[in-house]
């Protein structure tokens, strides 16, 4: 299947933070044929498990590839009658942008799946306060279109809302649509694990669909805890420059993966995927994090003894609303890389990152940096 064909199964099936079983199942489905084993965890969290060349039984290194399932999505908090009809209150599961949500088709999963509009007063009805802004929570309305009697059978408070939001192609081999963050890349993933089917590996791989990492990041410290991998690679995205954008540091759509190197990020698995890069003439860019990267390498890195971890990033525009865009050639991109890496790797490569990280730095000669050696 192509890469479009790929993204649009994942992104269109319902997996909001806290329920992520509709894309966990999707997942399952494709990953089954390309891994030894697939174990669905009481978090929510999917894995797939690759095993690596060598004897059956034996104990092998294991690398953990963390790419978050989760969508942003709503939740029901109140439901309120109008004229005889039902209408929804709701609020927000993750990071979601309450500007971008006017207009928006909506699926309601209570006893069955409901579909509506999330719709408010015009403008000029609004108490005067709250004209000319984002809808609030109390403004805005999730409309089902059915009498109040059949809403309250349906639908209870707490139920899931996800966005009705198809993935849409776009020229340049682009596309654009909801839930890219993060299901580019789980698809890139995928791409890693198709690509290993023809590459030897001598480290097992355990890919993970994780739950939960836009309000928690449940699924990254669960999965790290209880697999206890050797080294650990999160995949998320990134925002990627568009009209307006004034820091000149982000990245390009279409420019290749990204790298963190920062606070979440062991500089052995930065510089092996760097050269992971090279070997394949593939241009990355570089995003230095000064404090947390707000990715589940923030997570994967603290579990048990410490997990060496590394971050690679798709570009993404118009991050966390429904026409989130990205270029497919950034997610094979991303996929190829992390084969590479994986392929990579010996038995060498740990005493190797520990030996690089511990080693002190070599005393400056004199005149170096323009500082004149006064020792005797």
């Amino acid at each position: 299947m192509d890469t479009f064909a790929r993204l649009k199964q994942f992104t269109e099936a319902p997996g909001p933070t806290g329920d992520e079983r509709g894309i966990a199942a999707a997942v399952a489905e494709v990953w089954r044929p390309l891994v030894d084993e697939i174990v669905a965890d009481r978090v929510g969290s999917l894995l797939g498990i690759k095993r690596g060349a060598g004897e059956a039984g034996a104990t092998r290194p294991a690398i953990l590839l963390a790419a978050h399932q989760d969508e942003l999505g709503l939740m029901v908090s109140r439901i309120v009658e109008h004229n005889g009809y039902g209408f929804l209150r709701v609020t927000e599961l993750g990071g979601v942008d309450r500007r971008h949500l006017l207009g928006q088709t909506a699926v309601v999963h209570g006893k069955r799946q409901l579909t509506g509009v999330l719709g408010g007063l015009p403008d000029h009805l609004l108490p005067e306060k709250e004209r000319g802004q984002a809808y609030s929570w109390d403004t805005l309305v999730l409309d089902l279109g059915l009498p109040i009697e059949q809403v309250r059978q349906l639908v209870s408070v707490g139920d899931f809302v996800t966005f009705r939001q198809p993935l849409r192609q776009l020229l340049n081999d682009r596309a654009a649509g909801k839930a890219l963050d993060n299901r580019a890349s789980v698809t890139a993933v995928t791409i890693c694990l198709e690509q290993l089917q023809q590459r030897r590996h001598t480290w097992d791989v355990i890919a993970v669909a994780t739950a939960q990492e836009e309000e928690t990041f449940l699924g990254a410290y669960t999965s790290a805890h209880a697999r206890r991998p050797d080294a650990a690679v999160a995949i998320d995205v990134t925002h990627a420059k568009g009209p307006g954008t004034s820091d000149s540091e982000l990245a390009e759509l279409g420019g290749g993966p990204v790298l963190g190197i920062g606070a979440n990020v062991h500089p052995g698995l930065f510089r092996a995927l760097q050269d992971a890069a090279k070997a394949l003439e593939m241009t990355v860019g570089v995003e230095s994090h000064a404090y947390g990267s707000g990715t589940d390498a923030y997570a994967i890195q603290v579990a048990r003894e410490g997990i060496p971890t590394g971050l690679v990033s798709i570009p993404l525009r118009y991050m966390h609303t429904m026409v989130e865009t990205a270029d497919m050639a950034d997610i094979e991109r991303v996929g190829r890389l992390l084969a590479e890496m994986i392929a990579r790797l010996d038995d060498s490569f740990l005493t190797g990152i520990v030996d690089e990280l511990m080693k002190p730095d070599k005393p400056a000669k004199n005149g170096e940096n323009g500082k004149k050696d006064d020792r005797a």
